[in-house]
């Protein structure tokens, strides 16, 4: 599957993913040519989807963040479908997961300040259907995020 020269490749763009082929190629000790190739090959499998940007939402002043985690009520065999579709029109939504267990749906929502988030959760939260249950769970501190693959 990886092999030493893709793995190579993997490390250095997940540390630097701002980097340039050529530069991501002398990191790794390998030709121009070959790093495209890879990168390429690499792409084409589905293992590498893009880059992203990292966004510090504190420092652009949206202090809060919140988990809010759903159960729905599946009366209606479009609950999932009608719930995800709605949430999904939150521009204050940052993240959505749907789980199999007690939890069916997670959001993480950001906000300015507790009076915005108070002011989004009443007026854009609960106006989701087929909520049965709401557990919110307010960031205190982010002591791991995703960070590189042990590759």
């Amino acid at each position: 599957m990886l092999d030493d020269i893709d793995r190579r490749l993997l490390r250095h763009l997940m540390a630097d993913p701002s980097l340039a082929t050529s530069a991501l190629a002398v990191r790794a000790n390998v030709s121009g040519a070959v790093a495209t190739r890879r990168l390429e090959r690499l792409r084409s499998s589905g293992a590498l989807k893009g880059t992203r940007a990292v966004i510090d939402w504190a420092a652009l002043g949206w202090a809060v963040e919140v988990s809010l985690r759903f159960t729905l009520d599946k009366t209606a065999p479009t609950a999932f479908d009608d719930f995800l579709a709605a949430a999904r029109q939150v521009p204050e939504v940052i993240e959505i997961q749907t789980f199999l267990g007690r939890v069916d749906v997670r959001l993480a929502i950001i906000a300015r300040d507790m009076a915005h988030y108070q002011q989004i959760y009443r007026t854009k939260i609960l106006v989701l259907p087929h909520i049965a249950d709401i557990e919110a769970l307010m960031e205190v501190a982010r002591i791991k995020s995703a960070g590189p693959l042990p590759i």
